[in-house]
């Protein structure tokens, strides 16, 4: 019998599970995160072998969702040092790149700034012939000052030519040591958001680098020597490879992996997902059986992008949501005692009234020793809770895109804490093994691929286009990793584009299949 592991880290808990072949949970697990992230992720899966009585020989497949990119940007830390590449002059002078850019974050990045002539137009024609000559003078400079550029052309998603040839030029100077981003494979369409979505994802590679290599130790140090695979926010799966190149699309993988584990545990394809853990709730809206994306720019450490997003409503609401209580007035959150919770949590024998602990009085949940928290008053906690529930209910009314009840299922290790019944839910579900729904999306996790491109498109060549937009998505995804024969289209949208002459359209097609096995 052969299997899957799934690994979800999160702010609070570590989370395991192992699957065989045809998706049945076999065992599955929390731990709490280590300040280290490896050792938390080592103990982990050693606690599952070992409570599972599964070999460590017979898992085949390795999947790690993880936020250690998305913290990395947020709290600015171990960033690399990136140097930005704009291909676009004359046209492109007004605005700089890093524009808007949080001045924390300018000052690690904004050290080798360049604007060189080159870049396209719209449909695709040659605004002005790339400075090949500046490019050699500006790699000639870089030599040994950066590890990382970022390099970015007007409408490259259209014709990425001279981004590319840039990066045949920096290698032929610079060699294989600098990690190089093309914003054509990272943003979409505009230009300021597209650049600082590229930056981003430059300056996160050495901790991608980090965190794969410390998934694959932990693996080893277990004897699993499996095919390894990183969670992407799409609800789909990347190699290393893609994952050190591309770094950028980890983030907000956490959630996403909820979501698709919430609609494989209830069989849902359609519903809204809530997802509490210890810090936060984190609300999504399943479409097909993937979360729905952000149809906007999506800030990223105060950082405006517009890279590919899952549209997710987070409050300050969880287990270890820290409740404060003046006479009769209260607040919750929205900090937490996050992993601490069975140390700080007054059920525990801790000195913090948390969300837990009001459950616990009230007795929706059993946990630690009830008899710790006598001494509250029972209306305020009733108060208390009622805030709680009416948090998740607007919060989900505010994700929700009609005013009709829908369905909601609740998952993660702080779900217990909520009732069966809320406002606007026609249904509410708490399917078994929701506890770890993230850690069960990293394992069913399948491959992807996606493509977005601007064509002309007419009547007569309107089919010969869309056909081959999605062969483009099926190759790419089987490129990936996929079973050619598992793959099919999941989306797709042509929109016209009427600021652009000549019948623009941006095409957008997105493919996923299965993991090919052995």
């Amino acid at each position: 019998m052969k299997y899957r592991l799934g690994i979800d880290v999160g702010g609070t808990n570590t989370d395991g599970v192992l699957l065989d072949r045809e998706m049945h949970v076999i065992h599955s697990l929390k731990t709490p995160t280590t300040s280290d992230v490896e050792s938390g992720i080592y103990h982990t899966i050693s606690k599952l072998i070992a409570e599972s009585n599964v070999s460590a020989k017979d898992i085949e497949f390795a999947m790690l969702g993880t936020t250690q990119c998305t913290n990395a940007i947020v709290e600015r830390k171990n960033l690399n040092k990136v140097a930005i590449i704009r291909i676009g002059a004359p046209a492109d002078n007004a605005i700089k790149p890093l524009a808007g850019v949080p001045e924390d974050i300018k000052s690690i990045l904004n050290n080798h700034t360049y604007i060189v002539e080159g870049g396209h137009e719209f449909n695709g024609e040659e605004i002005a012939p790339l400075d090949e000559e500046k490019i050699r003078e500006i790699a000639a400079e870089l030599k040994g000052k950066v590890d990382s550029i970022a390099i970015t052309s007007i409408f490259s998603p259209v014709n990425k030519t001279h981004e590319s040839q840039v990066e045949t030029i920096l290698r032929e100077v610079l060699g294989e040591d600098v990690s190089i981003s093309l914003s054509s494979e990272v943003g979409s369409i505009g230009l300021l958001e597209r650049e600082n979505a590229t930056i981003l994802n430059a300056s996160i590679i050495k901790v991608a680098k980090m965190t794969a290599e410390g998934f694959e130790h932990a693996l080893k140090s277990n004897g699993i020597h499996a095919k390894v695979f990183f969670c992407q926010n799409d609800g789909t799966l990347m190699s290393k490879a893609y994952t050190l190149k591309y770094p950028i699309l980890t983030v907000a993988c956490g959630p996403t992996n909820s979501l698709r584990g919430a609609s494989f545990l209830t069989e849902n394809k359609d519903a809204v997902i809530v997802d509490v853990g210890g810090t936060t709730t984190d609300i999504g809206v399943l479409v097909k059986g993937f979360p729905r994306q952000s149809s906007i720019a999506v800030e990223l450490g105060g950082v405006r992008t517009n890279f590919r997003m899952p549209d997710i409503n987070s409050i300050g609401l969880g287990g270890g949501t820290i409740i404060r209580v003046d006479g009769e007035n209260f607040t919750v959150g929205p900090d937490s005692v996050g992993h601490r919770l069975q140390d700080e949590a007054l059920v525990f024998g801790g000195a913090t009234l948390t969300a837990t602990d009001v459950a616990v009085a009230l007795g929706k949940v059993q946990l630690g020793d009830p008899k710790k928290l006598q001494h509250l008053d029972r209306q305020l906690l009733s108060n208390i809770y009622q805030r709680m529930v009416e948090m998740v209910e607007e919060a989900i009314d505010k994700i929700k895109t009609s005013a009709d009840d829908t369905a909601v299922i609740f998952v993660g290790g702080g779900s217990v804490l909520l009732p069966d019944k809320i406002n606007g839910a026609s249904c509410v579900l708490h399917p078994e093994n929701g506890g770890v729904a993230n850690a069960i999306g990293s394992a069913i996790s399948q491959i992807s691929g996606e493509i977005e491109k601007i064509y002309a498109i007419s009547k007569e060549n309107r089919q010969e286009i869309l056909d081959g937009a999605r062969q483009l998505a099926i190759e790419e995804t089987v490129a990936a990793g996929a079973d050619p024969e598992k793959v099919e289209i999941v989306d797709m949208e042509n929109i016209p584009l009427a600021y652009l002459p000549g019948n623009a359209t941006r095409v957008k097609v997105k493919a996923a299949g299965d993991l090919a096995l052995a």
